[in-house]
């Protein structure tokens, strides 16, 4: 079952300013690491295409984020593994797929919106009670149509997809989820030291602050 935790209103409806707010370890984040082991700043997102508050994060507010973050500042993506199963492990594969052939926006949303619906992109959860939407996405036949829509064609796609560069980037993921001990969804860790405590941030210009000093922090 995917974990989550709700990304509440306030994020983006804080009447208050943040910028004068210190940010405190052990509060506002975690350190994961005693030794920054990335060679440039750089902010990852932990998610899964199941998690409707990341589908909500996707459109909503991950292009605000980007934005605002320091042009030193890298953004990279990785697909926890929650299901512990074959299919689980070809959606993780797709994200894998979507890091090589690119039109990520494209695809990012087209997976989302397969599994969960568009109705997801505002933060509804498709499990809710009443709500009819089924996945689409059963097999790797089913990720293949997704694909295929932006002329990736089935060959291609399982080319890329069992290739040993994707298996280790596969293997890294779920070392990195169990290092950085990632059991909800969004997290975002930064330089592979820091996790961000998402219920501590009051507002979208906080966290993209916390981002920002976390990220270019000696």
């Amino acid at each position: 079952m995917i974990k989550y935790f709700a990304i509440t209103l306030m994020l983006i409806t804080a009447s208050f300013s943040t910028l004068a707010t210190p940010f405190i370890a052990g509060k506002h984040y975690t350190q994961i690491s005693n030794n920054m082991v990335t060679s440039s700043p750089k902010i990852t997102e932990f998610f899964s295409f199941y998690c409707h508050n990341c589908f909500n994060m996707e459109t909503q507010y991950l292009p605000e984020i980007k934005a605002g973050l320091d042009k030193q500042i890298s953004f990279d993506t990785k697909h926890v593994d929650f299901m512990n199963s074959d299919l689980g492990t070809e959606v993780m594969r797709s994200l894998a797929v979507i890091h090589q052939v690119g039109q990520a926006d494209k695809l990012n949303h087209a997976m989302f919106s397969a599994i969960q619906g568009d109705a997801s992109a505002n933060g509804h959860d498709h499990n809710a009670q009443g709500h009819q939407h089924q996945s689409q996405i059963n097999s790797r036949e089913d990720i293949r149509k997704v694909f295929s829509q932006f002329g990736i064609d089935a060959a291609t796609y399982d080319n890329i997809a069992d290739s040993s560069n994707t298996e280790k980037q596969l293997a890294l993921w779920r070392q990195q989820q169990a290092l950085y001990k990632v059991n909800s969804v969004p997290t975002f860790i930064v330089n592979d030291k820091y996790a961000i405590n998402m219920n501590e941030m009051n507002s979208l210009d906080q966290l993209i602050e916390l981002m920002n000093f976390l990220a270019l922090s000696k």
